[in-house]
C-alpha cells in the first residue's frame, strides 16, 4: 500500500537534504542568497530613492550611463570566472596545482589587459554613446566618469571564479553586502540633499570600484593561501599542451557572452537608440522588480556550476544528474510561487518607485514573468556544457535566438517601447533555455558512454 502523498513528499525532501553534493550547493547558495537579499532590499531602496530624486527619464539615463560601460567590459571580456572554475577544478583533481595556478595567472593577465581595453573604448565613444543612446551628448563626461568602474575592476572575474572553487562564498558575500552598503549610503546622501544625475552616478561607481578591488585582491590572498606565496611563478609553459582548449573555452564564451550583450545586456541601450529614455525608465524598473524572482536563483547558478565542474572532472554522472534535478526542484520552488506573488502585487511595487512609473512599468514587468520563470526553474541549462568541453553550442543557440531578437527590436521597439523589449526577452529566454536544457541533457548522455581517459597530459 502506497503512503499519503505528504508523507512520500517529506521523505523525498529527507533524502534531498541529507545529500551531500545538494548540502554544499544549499550551505554555498544560502551565504550567496543571504548576501542577495540583503543587497536585493538595499537595491531596491537605493533604487525608489534613485527614481523619486531623478524621475522616469533621470532613471533611464542612469540605467544608459551605466549599462554602457558595462557593454563595453563585457565586449572584451572572456568571461574568465567560468575558465577559471573549469581548468582549475580540473588540474586541482588530477593533482596538478602548479597548472592549476597557471591557469589562474593566465587568466589575471588576460582579464586585466581586457579591463583596460574595455575602459579605452569608452573613453573612445563617450560622446558618441551619449548622443546616439541619450540623446543629450553633454552627457559624455559622465559616460567617461562611470567608465572608470571597468578599469578598477582590475580581474574580479578571475577572482570570484577561483574564490567559489575554493568555496570562499561567505567572503563573496560579505563583500557584496558591503559593496550595497556603500552605494545606498551615497545614494542616500544625494537624495537628502536633493543632489542630481552626477551624484547618483557616482554611487553607483563608487560601489562597483570597492566591490572590484576587493574580490581582486581577495583571490590573491587564497592564491597565495593555496598554492604559497611563490604562485605567481608558475610557469604558462606548463599549460602549452592546453593552449587550444583554454583559447576555445575563452573565444567560445566571449563569444556567448557578446551575443548576451546584443540581446540582453545592452538593452536599454537599444531602447535608447530606438524610442527614448523615459521608456528606458520604465523598463529598468520592470526589470529590477523581477528581479525579486531571479534573486535565489542567480546565486544556485554559481554554486551549482563549482559541483558541476568538479562532478564532471571526476566523471561521476550520477551526481551530476542528481545536482541538476535536485537544482531544478529548488529552483521551481522559489519560482512559481514568487511570480504568482508579483502578479498579485507587482502593481503596490512598481508604485514606490512612483506612480509615473504605472502602468506602463507593471505592464512590462507581467510579460517578462513568463520568460523569466523558465530560464530560472531550468537555469542550469549550459552548466553542463562548459566542463563537458563544448562551450560554443550556447553560442550557437544564442546566436540563432539574437537574430530573431535584434530583428525583433528593429521592428518592435519603435512602436511599443519597453512593452515590446519586455515581450522580446521573454520569447528570447524561453526558446534558449529550452534548446540548451535538450542537448544539455543529450551531452549528459553522451559522455557517460565514452571510455575513461588514460591518466597524464
Amino acid at each position: 500500500m502506497r503512503k499519503p502523498l505528504l508523507p512520500r513528499l517529506a521523505d523525498f525532501l529527507r533524502r534531498l537534504l541529507s545529500h551531500p553534493l545538494i548540502q554544499r550547493v544549499i550551505r554555498n547558495t544560502g551565504y550567496l542568497f543571504s548576501a542577495q537579499t540583503i543587497s536585493a532590499a538595499l537595491s531596491m531602496g537605493q533604487g525608489i530613492l534613485a527614481a523619486r530624486l531623478l524621475g522616469v527619464e533621470g532613471a533611464g539615463l542612469v540605467g544608459i550611463i551605466t549599462q554602457f560601460s558595462s557593454n563595453a567590459n563585457q565586449l572584451t571580456s572572456f568571461r574568465m570566472g567560468e575558465l577559471v572554475l573549469s581548468f582549475v577544478g580540473e588540474f586541482m583533481a588530477r593533482g596538478k596545482p602548479e597548472r592549476a595556478a597557471a591557469v589562474f595567472k593566465a587568466a589575471v593577465l588576460v582579464e586585466f589587459i581586457g579591463s583596460a581595453l574595455a575602459y579605452g573604448l569608452v573613453l573612445v565613444f563617450a560622446r558618441l554613446g551619449a548622443q546616439i543612446f541619450a540623446h543629450e551628448p553633454a552627457l559624455a563626461p559622465l559616460f567617461s566618469i562611470y567608465g572608470l568602474s571597468v578599469l578598477a575592476s582590475l580581474f574580479a572575474e578571475s577572482g570570484e571564479g577561483l574564490l567559489q572553487y575554493f568555496d570562499r562564498f561567505r567572503l563573496i558575500a560579505g563583500i557584496t553586502i558591503g559593496q550595497s552598503l556603500l552605494t545606498v549610503g551615497l545614494i542616500a546622501a544625494a537624495f537628502l540633499r536633493g543632489g542630481g544625475l552626477m551624484d547618483v552616478v557616482l554611487a553607483y561607481l563608487a560601489g562597483k570600484v570597492a566591490w572590484g578591488v576587493a574580490i581582486s585582491l581577495a583571490s590573491l590572498q587564497e592564491a597565495r593561501r593555496s598554492w604559497g606565496p611563490g604562485w605567481w611563478k608558475a610557469s604558462l609553459m606548463d599549460l602549452r599542451g592546453r593552449w587550444r582548449d583554454l583559447v576555445r573555452f575563452a573565444v567560445s564564451t566571449n563569444l556567448s557572452g557578446t551575443i548576451k550583450l546584443v540581446t540582453r545586456d545592452s538593452e536599454m541601450l537599444w531602447l535608447g537608440a530606438f524610442s527614448s529614455p523615459l521608456q528606458v525608465g520604465y523598463y529598468k524598473i520592470a526589470k529590477a522588480v523581477s528581479n525579486v524572482v531571479m534573486m535565489p536563483v542567480t546565486p544556485l547558478i554559481r554554486t551549482t556550476y563549482r559541483e558541476v565542474a568538479r562532478e564532471v572532472a571526476d566523471r561521476q554522472w550520477e551526481n551530476v544528474r542528481y545536482l541538476l534535478r535536485s537544482g531544478t526542484l529548488i529552483a521551481a520552488t522559489w519560482t512559481l510561487p514568487a511570480a504568482l506573488g508579483l502578479i498579485l502585487f507587482g502593481r503596490w511595487v512598481v508604485a514606490l518607485y512612483g506612480s509615473e512609473f504605472l502602468p506602463t512599468s507593471f505592464d512590462a514587468l507581467m510579460i517578462l514573468l513568463a520568460g523569466v520563470a523558465a530560464a530560472n526553474i531550468l537555469y542550469w541549462n549550459q552548466l553542463v556544457l562548459l566542463p563537458l568541453g563544448m562551450p560554443d553550442y550556447p553560442t550557437k543557440v544564442q546566436f540563432v535566438a539574437a537574430i530573431g531578437k535584434v530583428a525583433g527590436t528593429v521592428l518592435l521597439v519603435p512602436i511599443m517601447g519597453a512593452l515590446g523589449m519586455a515581450a522580446l526577452l521573454s520569447g528570447f529566454l524561453i526558446f534558449t533555455s529550452g534548446a540548451l536544457v535538450w542537448k544539455s541533457l543529450r551531452a549528459l548522455r553522451h559522455a557517460e558512454l565514452r571510455p575513461v581517459p588514460a591518466a597524464g597530459g
